[in-house]
């Protein structure tokens, strides 16, 4: 059960930022010849970009899930991993610099706990009668992944909110 929950969890993180990095490229248009307003436009491009491509990353990590098949949850944890790696290497103009950061940071945080969710999951299903798993710290771990994760969210919220008052200057 916690793991559909978590499941889902890791789509509304991509959906999330896929919306907001749209409303941000609305936000920021570009009149013709506006070589700020441009570069703008072009950051926020290929951030939406990453988040489409991590959206179909998650969606395949999902499946894993749901199949409880781990090597592909790992297969699927390392593309994130690249794909978060490349989005977070994207240069912002200056005025994008706050929000950028806030995207990258709530980024790193759910990538942190993409990792921990597949190291406490290979963990389960890797004991045996010889090596158990310590279900004493089960709920400490989820816990601690559940925090990484609403911490990821709450930067990408800040993000968001930035990108909003960037729109209402």
């Amino acid at each position: 059960m916690k793991q559909r929950s978590k499941r889902y969890s890791f789509t509304l993180v991509a959906v999330v930022m896929a919306m907001a990095l749209c409303l941000l490229s609305g936000c920021l248009g570009a009149p013709a010849g506006n070589t700020a307003q441009s570069e703008n436009v072009t950051y926020m491009s290929k951030a939406h970009s990453s988040m489409e491509e991590l959206t179909e990353t998650l969606d395949a990590f999902n499946e894993a899930v749901a199949r409880q098949d781990i090597v592909t949850m790992r297969t699927q944890a390392e593309n994130a991993n690249r794909v978060i790696d490349a989005f977070t290497a994207i240069e912002a103009p200056e005025v994008l610099a706050d929000v950028r950061q806030d995207y990258v940071d709530g980024c790193v945080a759910l990538q942190g706990a993409l990792s921990d969710y597949v190291a406490l999951y290979g963990d389960i299903t890797s004991a045996t009668p010889e090596h158990p798993f310590d279900y004493s710290t089960y709920d400490g771990r989820v816990q601690a992944i559940q925090k990484a994760y609403d911490e990821g969210i709450q930067m990408l919220q800040s993000g968001d909110q930035r990108a909003i008052d960037l729109e209402n200057e």
